[in-house]
């Protein structure tokens, strides 16, 4: 009776403790994406879309091995020698720094976008095999994205890709034949007869003539570069390609995707333009990370900046000025004002730079329970004989301190 009388008089005391709401969050899953496609359906361009808007990491097979020889890490200096050779990456090494991925700290932090994995090739490993590791990973995918467009789209639009050899940039027909640009020009002009106010709503949707004339003359240029074509975008190799994929890939992609629950199942219209595919709001669980310089004077100043919401406030963490990363650790190192960051609506302030790295890459192993507390200090004196050893000795083996 006592209790409910307390809820009664408290009629609009606030239910959440804010505490607990930022350790569900810190024990939280990022959220993690698998999109599954074709041979040349868009999976790579509509990934990176998806991992620029909810603040993923994407993960594909180049773009792992780029990032490797980059860092020069161990596998990247294995797979620059073999590309020095002339040789290929393995399919052994890329499934390796694939996995590793996935497994850092960053992308148990952000989530993952994982693109061509399963792969094709069975050199190293089956589709099933690939596929039994998708899901016994120890981040498992949310979403399943399946992009699907018929054979005959597909082929088409692939033997009409042409990529440039100097960039490696990939061009649709629409984007390089001179004869499609010309029919562009000619339905403009043929538009002419309409009304004026028509025009006007079809102006911004609609190259202008004058755009057209200059993008032909630019493309006649440079005809020689825009037809190049990839042997595996002829006509004959594309349709290869995508006769492999349904007799290997499909089937067990299809029983995948019938164990996935259907409001985590996405199936996408591979014809679409990839900003069309897929309408994304931001995360709400994206963090924000805002510096400032000073610690004192542009507080009150910053507080007001890039508001989550209206008449809300950065604020301090439980912390103050103390690094949370060294806190852990067991040691008290002041941060340094020109190295704080913000995270959940907290202003954490970092000792060094590797601490900011690191405390950016993933900043829950820092926030969670057991907490770093600043460590405590106490000093006991007294008289000679008085008990002060007995005493530290009681204090330090109770709360698990040094004498």
């Amino acid at each position: 009776m006592a209790s409910q009388e307390k809820k009664q008089a408290q009629p609009f005391a606030d239910i959440f403790d804010e505490d607990e709401a930022e350790k569900s969050f810190l024990l939280s899953k990022p959220t993690c994406f698998v999109v599954f496609g074709k041979p040349g359906s868009g999976k790579k361009t509509l990934a990176k879309r998806l991992a620029q808007i909810w603040k993923c990491t994407f993960i594909e097979a180049s773009e792992i091995i780029r990032e490797n020889i980059r860092e020069e890490t161990e596998d990247g200096l294995k797979c620059q020698e073999l590309l020095f050779r002339g040789q290929s990456v393995s399919e052994e090494l890329v499934t390796k720094m694939i996995l590793k991925k996935i497994e850092s700290p960053e992308v148990s932090h952000f989530g993952y976008i994982l693109c061509g994995f399963p792969s094709l090739s069975e050199e190293y490993m089956t589709i099933p095999q690939q596929i039994e590791k998708i899901k016994n990973l120890k981040l498992k995918a949310d979403f399943l994205i399946n992009i699907k467009c018929s054979d005959f789209d597909l082929c088409k639009r692939l033997s009409g890709q042409r990529q440039r050899p100097d960039s490696g940039q990939l061009y649709q027909k629409n984007q390089w034949d001179p004869n499609v640009i010309e029919k562009l020009k000619k339905m403009k002009d043929g538009r002419k007869d309409d009304s004026e106010e028509e025009l006007e709503e079809q102006e911004e949707e609609v190259v202008t003539t004058a755009n057209l004339t200059l993008i032909l003359f630019h493309f006649k240029r440079f005809e020689r570069i825009f037809k190049f074509q990839r042997p595996e975008d002829i006509r004959e190799n594309a349709e290869e390609r995508v006769r492999i994929y349904k007799d290997i890939m499909l089937h067990p992609l299809e029983d995948l995707m019938a164990e996935q629950d259907s409001l985590y199942l996405i199936e996408l219209d591979g014809n679409k333009q990839p900003n069309d595919l897929f309408a994304v709001k931001k995360n709400i669980h994206t963090f924000y990370y805002y510096c400032f310089n000073k610690q004192d004077e542009l507080f009150r100043v910053l507080s007001s900046c890039k508001l989550i919401a209206n008449r809300y406030r950065w604020r301090r963490s439980r912390w103050g000025q103390a690094c949370p990363v060294a806190l852990k650790e067991g040691d008290i190192v002041m941060g340094m004002p020109d190295l704080a960051v913000s995270f959940l609506g907290k202003m954490y302030v970092l000792s060094s730079s590797e601490a900011l790295k690191t405390f950016m890459l993933n900043p829950r192993p820092y926030l969670l329970p057991p907490m770093p507390l600043p460590p405590c200090k106490v000093l006991v004196f007294g008289p000679p004989l008085s008990g002060r050893t007995t005493v530290c000795n009681l204090i330090a083996n109770k709360h698990h301190g040094k004498v």
